[in-house]
């Protein structure tokens, strides 16, 4: 059994402990977050340490890590995370969901959150610090690529590409083989039957860009 960080106190984090808490192979220690966003030394009944000093109290090499964030900011909040936290050494671990329906050669990279009712079909590859919400279609031969956050029951459908810091909403769907480019928001319900242009957001049936870019959503 290996010991475990989460790191946030917020919902999502509540989430990852309650799912790894269900997961035989690990057991959770500690919660660590930036010193400024401590506001209880407790949370989920264990511990929460600041993360400039967390190496000291949980050392790297007897404890691994999850990052267990949003898509705030389209995901970078989250990809800077994992980014410090395999600066200090930490594994970064993926939870899959034994109720998620994949292949073994599916592969999955580092800190990704796969919920219940995913269906991941065969010779799909999802990279690092990836997150499928539930109810999900992944469809053959597509991919999935770092710092991506899909939301519940869109459609992927077969050899897809998704770049990086891209947001996937509730109920959107993408037609076969189309690239959806680095930092784009797919609304929800969205329907994506062509390739995407990067820093873009779309809407709609079928879908056309909105008159604002996704980078201006980077703030949020």
């Amino acid at each position: 059994m290996r010991k475990l960080i989460i790191f946030g106190t917020g919902d999502i984090a509540q989430l990852a402990h309650y799912y790894f808490s269900q997961d035989i192979n690990y057991e959770i220690v500690a919660f660590t977050v930036d010193r400024e966003y401590i506001s209880d030394n407790s949370f989920c009944n264990l511990p929460v340490v600041p993360f400039d000093e967390i190496e000291k109290q949980f050392s790297p090499g007897e404890h691994d890590m999850f990052v267990a964030l949003s898509y705030s900011k389209l995901n970078r909040i989250r990809a800077e995370k994992f980014n410090a936290a395999k600066s200090k050494g930490y594994k970064l671990v993926s939870y899959v969901s034994p109720k998620a329906t994949l292949y073994d050669n599916v592969r999955i990279g580092d800190n990704c959150f796969i919920f219940e009712d995913n269906t991941i079909q065969p010779f799909v590859t999802i990279g690092n610090n990836v997150t499928l919400w539930s109810g999900n279609h992944i469809g053959h031969h597509s991919t999935i690529r770092d710092h991506c956050f899909i939301a519940s029951h869109a459609v992927i459908s077969g050899g897809v590409t998704i770049d990086p810091y891209c947001f996937i909403g509730v109920n959107a769907t993408i037609r076969d083989h189309v690239h959806i480019a680095e930092d784009c928001i797919i609304g929800a319900g969205a329907l994506i039957t062509q390739d995407t242009i990067a820093n873009s957001v779309y809407k709609g049936i079928p879908s056309q860009t909105a008159d604002f870019p996704a980078r201006d959503l980077k703030k949020i």
